[in-house]
């Protein structure tokens, strides 16, 4: 009935072998009794109860199956396959999101049925899974997923579903069964309502904990005490699922596809394996808006951290007070996601979007500059009243060329946030919505609120740095005296000269990054990965020099430290064994001929003595 195609999935050839007819009676009902038969699609990591699936329906007269494939993307390269992309390919997709009990594949599986219903809006998922929360349930809903059935729903009860489903109906009811199954035992909603509220503080904390763990320069001992901290909000989270879990989902869910094959008295039954019970978080980051929220958020929650510059690169906002440099900060952070909230109402293409990139970074400056110096509007200098704002704008000389222009990874931010496309760093594609995308996309996103503040200070610090009233206003206690802030400016005139002659060239040369990060002990530098191929091209004059000193030196290095081992053990073999050897001989030689005078002596000695004995008498 089917044959196994080159790409390892098994593909149907004729639903109806030994009927002696045309194979277009199949698709055709003028031409044959038979009702058309309905294609189906099956996807499921485990190869056992995809077998058992496939066999069951298989045994329904006018089910199709097209293929059953393990993994996402297989079954992306059979619709292809099977079907131009305006049409539909299949009658009906069953799914299991993920492999059905981490949180990170089930994601990932919302994130498969999204792509799904974008490619092929008019073809319908059935959803068959052995996961039973109620409220990742709801997200495939409102991704656009069609029904629901357990694993545990019997072959009889699966067909008229499927075939509801293919018809264009939807069937959730076993949602609302699973609650009332759940909220009928006793004490069983306030018991439930413990045990959610209860993981909701535990995954709250847990998740604080992993990313300060995450956090670049932190030291080993908060290192390892967060590192305890977090096995025991792991402990504490596994007994709280343990003993506060209701009967109801203690219960093993038994796959049952029953029913009797051609001449036959064979019956499938599957039990997958339980998976241990793990609160499931609502995975909020399902839209754009909602990883937005969700970074923006965690950037706020992390202005509490101090933001003492704990790097050896000065920064301009080093100059600024505490309680000052997070009032910048966080006004960075609101304006930017205004700015988001409407470009994204715009409902822009990629191309569109990248081509405003470098105006939505110019206006989020002029507006963050404009809102920061609003107290200060007009100033006296030297006899002459100024307007602020506009004089800081007018003279902000460098700053696009030394700072805005140069923020890294800006268009892939702005794509991941507006159009939820996958983040490429460090060399790997994190699929959006991901854990580890958003800690990537943090990291970007902190870097850019820094950088625009820096360039918020540096027209000041250029034209109005020692005015007493902006000291008084603004300035760290530390650094109002006119030596300080001179000795501060050219610190940063000597950051940019290096950043321009050798870092960056340096950084470009080694497909690099480096960002500026919030960490628990102040504002820390981290390096990522990210390929500057162009950059390099582009490079002349004294960078290009740089790259080249860099090359060479990687390329003598290896050659002049075998060098100067060789020489080393020569010198060694020379000293130990010639000169060393030769002056031992001398030494010894010295020796020995003292020796040997000594010995003389006392037999000379002797014989005198005896002489003048005799002499005597």
């Amino acid at each position: 009935m089917s044959k196994t195609g080159e790409n390892g999935y098994d593909s149907v050839i004729n639903p109806y072998p030994d009927s002696g007819e045309s194979s277009l009676a199949v698709f055709y009902p003028t031409m044959s009794d038979r009702p058309v038969p309905l294609q189906l699609l099956l996807i499921d990591p485990d190869p056992i109860f995809r077998l058992g699936l496939r066999v069951a329906l298989e045994t329904i007269p006018h089910f199709q199956i097209v293929a059953d494939v393990p993994t996402d993307t297989a079954a992306l390269q059979v619709l292809a396959e099977i079907s131009p992309p305006d049409q539909n390919p299949v009658n009906l997709i069953i799914l299991e999101l993920g492999n059905g009990i981490t949180k990170e594949s089930q994601q990932l599986g919302l994130q498969f049925c999204r792509q799904l219903k974008a490619l092929y809006p008019q073809t319908p998922i059935l959803l068959l899974s052995a996961i039973s929360q109620p409220e990742i349930l709801s997200l495939a809903k409102n991704v656009g997923v069609n029904g629901y059935c357990s694993k545990g729903t019997s072959i009889s009860e699966l067909t008229p579903i499927i075939q509801d489903i293919a018809d264009g109906g939807l069937h959730w009811l076993e949602i609302s069964k699973f609650n009332q199954q759940l909220y009928n035992l006793p004490f069983a909603k306030t018991r439930n309502n413990i045990r959610l509220s209860g993981l909701e503080s535990i995954n709250k904390y847990l998740t604080l904990v992993t990313s300060q763990l995450k956090i670049p320069g932190i030291p080993i001992l908060d290192k390892a005490i967060l590192a305890g901290q977090r096995r025991e909000l792991l402990a504490a989270r596994w007994l709280v699922n343990h003993i506060l879990v209701t009967p109801a989902e203690k219960q093993p869910k038994t796959t049952s596809l029953s029913s009797k094959l051609p001449n036959s008295n064979i019956k499938y039954s599957i039990t997958p394996t339980e998976p241990e019970p793990t609160q499931i978080t609502i995975p909020s980051l399902l839209t754009p808006k909602a990883i937005q929220s969700t970074l923006f958020t965690d950037c706020i929650n992390k202005l509490q951290f101090s933001l003492a510059n704990i790097t050896d690169i000065p920064l301009e906002i080093d100059i600024l007070r505490e309680d000052k440099k997070r009032e910048l900060l966080y006004s960075i952070i609101q304006k930017l996601s205004n700015q988001l909230d409407e470009i994204r109402n715009q409902e822009l293409t990629p191309q569109q979007l990248s081509d405003i990139n470098n105006h939505i970074i110019n206006d989020l400056w002029r507006s963050a500059l404009t809102d920061f110096y609003s107290s200060l509007s007009t100033l006296n200098i030297s006899a002459k009243d100024i307007q602020v704002v506009n004089f800081l704008l007018e003279n902000a000389v460098g700053v696009e060329t030394e700072i805005i222009n140069k923020i890294p990874l800006i268009g892939d931010l702005f794509s991941y946030l507006l159009l939820q496309t996958d983040l490429y760093v460090d060399n790997k594609l994190y699929p959006a919505g991901s854990e580890i995308a958003n800690s990537q996309a943090s990291m970007i996103l902190e870097n850019l609120i820094i950088q625009i503040a820096n360039s918020v200070l540096q027209p000041l610090l250029n034209s109005l740095a020692d005015v007493e009233t902006i000291k008084q206003m603004f300035y760290n206690r530390q650094l109002i005296s006119t030596r300080e802030i001179e000795r501060f400016r050219n610190n940063l005139s000597w950051k940019y000269r290096l950043n321009s002659y050798w870092y960056e060239p340096q950084a470009i040369f080694e497909s690099r990054y480096e960002l500026f990060v919030f960490a628990p002990r102040g504002i820390a530098k981290i390096s990522i990965y990210s390929p500057r191929n162009q950059e390099l091209a582009q490079l002349s004059g004294i960078p290009l020099a740089v790259t080249l000193i860099l090359e060479f030196r990687d390329a003598i290095a290896p050659q002049l430290q075998s060098l100067l081992s060789f020489l080393g053990s020569g010198i060694v073999f020379v000293l130990t064994q010639i000169i060393g050897k030769g002056l031992g001989l001398i030494a010894r030689g010295i020796i020995q001929g003292i020796g040997s005078v000594s010995f003389m002596d006392k037999p000379f000695k002797n014989r005198s003595e005896k002489q003048d004995q005799n002499s005597k008498f």
